[in-house]
């Protein structure tokens, strides 16, 4: 299959004047910062050395009350659970709470709802088990801040709730003893909304609650305990779910990350060391495309295919041997995630392409799909056709479905106009889920087309491919590198810089992997000579002219001990008139 035609939109040089004032740098470097709105000297001094995290915990609304009820309970000797969620935000954050907790001398235990038996967020029978095991405190990570019926029922089974969450706050807040969410607002002295903190993930904000009660601790002593942990010794875990949840790798974000890769490289956690074993990552290899790509989707396999719980065990054993074992489950887990995920997205390929439909919105619902994955179903029906994708597990009478957008369509929005439909729905304009009878199944697929219909034009329907600068082959070199590397972590919010070089000659070209999914190249610009990889594009092999236009990202390849440089090719456009 040909990939998809993209229009490429490279962004405009950088004027020469603002060149002049940064001549310490590559004048790539300078280009790829104006570009991510990084102009202002003391801006790229701060953000090449990668800031430090200065924030303020007790900045964040609802923090100092529930640093004082969580001090509470750590002084009487309260049961506490952490009520988490199975993704990878939800199961670090519940893993750095409890270890938190448990530093602080509390009676703490972890709960990871199951997401077939349960879903996400907080119920009412589980909080029921929970009061009967004689807990009094339940602190939500990565959920809880739109639970407003639960919470009240935990107060009515005499549970005190503490919320962290980073989810979008609904119109009212659940009567919790206290809410901590960045996204928490109130009205000013105008009405206008009063903004506290910025995009971080489940994680980070466990982290801030994780901080105020290690810091309030350091200045007045909760308990007798000796507490030798540190903050910086929980970054690890802050990265590892940041990265994995997607969130942008923006300001406080980014200077967590940094800190956390440190630690995920010293892989002082018995479980990441496994983990990192288990899948060939050496110390010094870990970065947030190592995360996105190879650690969180392990992480991840657990609660889409069995219970979570396995994770969160990895995350905080103690014991080498255990760290193994459980580092092989996940592997294998992630194996049959994969699996189940080829085969589901070859089911759902052929049921919107024999569906008849306009094609504006891909749907497809089948009682075989897994709950688990038919988000990343989803995704692979956007990736490979660039449009906006449903996917739904059906049910004896309810359905379960997940979507995934392109950047032009607002997918929750488009749910919003559809709620009479749906029993219950939410996410935001890229991704979303819901539940529905199956009886307004086909209603729901029409409603959407009609939406998508409206308001998409030819052009939303190609994916626009954005590029940093256009440059020769030869300007690629080991200096460059250098300087790219201080760029990272990138990721949501901070791409990885992409070049694009015009008129190369293609030396040679090999279709590779299974099925000859992905090309491999040799390109020059007569000046320059380089390897190149080309993932899930082997379709070129045999096609190709003598010169193309090629659109990259500058990278390292290390094989078998040996380093060189290797650009990853993006895309390919063929120079028709190339000889």
């Amino acid at each position: 299959m040909t990939p998809l035609a993209k229009r490429w939109h490279i962004a405009p040089a950088v004027p020469p004047e603002h060149l002049s004032r940064l001549t310490d740098l590559h004048p790539l470097i300078v280009q790829v910062l104006y570009n991510r709105d990084i102009k202002d000297s003391d801006a790229v001094l701060t953000f090449l050395e990668g800031g430090k995290d200065g924030a303020n915990p007790f900045a964040l609304q609802g923090m100092h009350e529930a640093v004082s009820r969580v001090r509470r309970a750590l002084r009487h000797g309260e049961r506490i659970a952490v009520y988490g969620d199975f993704d990878a935000d939800g199961v670090t954050a519940t893993a750095l709470l409890v270890q938190t907790l448990e530093a602080l001398g509390g009676r703490v235990q972890p709960y990871i709802p199951d997401r077939v038996d349960e879903g996400y967020g907080l119920n009412e029978e589980a909080l029921q088990d929970l009061a009967q095991d004689g807990v009094s405190l339940v602190i939500t990570v990565d959920c809880g801040v739109r639970a407003v019926d639960e919470i009240a029922a935990a107060n009515r089974l005499g549970l005190d709730v503490v919320v962290t969450d980073h989810h979008t706050v609904d119109s009212r807040l659940p009567d919790a003893v206290a809410v901590v969410d960045p996204k928490r607002s109130e009205s000013g002295p105008g009405g206008e909304p009063l903004q506290s903190g910025d995009a971080l993930a489940g994680v980070g904000v466990a982290y801030r609650l994780a901080q105020a009660l290690l810091r309030s601790h350091r200045q007045s002593p909760v308990t007798g305990q000796d507490v030798a942990l540190e903050e910086e010794q929980l970054l690890d875990l802050v990265a590892l779910g940041t990265v994995a949840d997607l969130v942008p790798l923006q300001g406080q974000n980014r200077s967590l990350v940094r800190g956390g890769l440190k630690r995920l490289n010293d892989m002082d956690r018995p479980g990441i060391r496994a983990l990192c074993r288990q899948v060939g990552l050496r110390p010094g290899a870990v970065d947030a495309t190592a995360i996105g790509y190879v650690l969180g989707p392990r992480v991840n396999a657990a609660g889409r295919l069995a219970r979570a719980g396995c994770a969160y065990r990895l995350l905080v054993t103690s014991d080498p041997v255990e760290a193994h074992s459980l580092a092989v489950e996940l592997d294998g887990l992630n194996r049959e995630r994969r699996r189940m995920t080829s085969d589901a997205h070859q089911m759902a390929r052929q049921m919107v392409q024999e569906s008849g439909g306009d094609g504006l919105v891909l749907f497809a619902a089948a009682r075989e799909f897994s709950r688990g994955i038919v988000g990343l179903v989803a995704s692979r029906l956007l990736d490979e056709f660039y449009r906006p994708a449903v996917v739904v597990q059906m049910g004896e009478r309810v359905s379960r479905g997940s979507c995934r957008s392109i950047e032009s369509f607002d997918i929750t929005g488009a749910l919003d106009e559809c709620q009479d439909l749906l029993l219950r729905h939410g996410g935001h304009a890229a991704a979303a889920g819901f539940e529905i009878a199956n009886r307004d199944l086909e209603a729901l697929a029409g409603r959407l087309r009609e939406i998508a219909a409206a308001r998409l034009t030819g052009e939303d329907l190609v994916p626009v491919l954005r590029a940093d600068a256009e440059a020769p082959l030869s300007e690629m070199s080991w200096e460059l590198l250098d300087g790219l590397s201080q760029l990272e972590p990138c990721g949501v919010g901070n791409r990885q810089p992409l070049f694009v070089s015009r008129g190369v000659r293609v030396r040679h070209s090999l279709a590779v992997g299974r099925e000859g999914r992905h090309l491999k190249l040799t390109l020059s610009d007569g000046a320059a000579t380089w390897d190149a990889i080309a993932f899930r594009q082997g379709a070129w092999a045999g096609r190709l002219t003598p010169l193309v236009d090629v659109a990259y990202h500058l990278e390292l390849n290390e094989w078998r001990g040996q380093k060189q440089l290797q650009l990853n090719v993006q895309d390919i456009r063929p120079v028709e008139d190339g000889c």
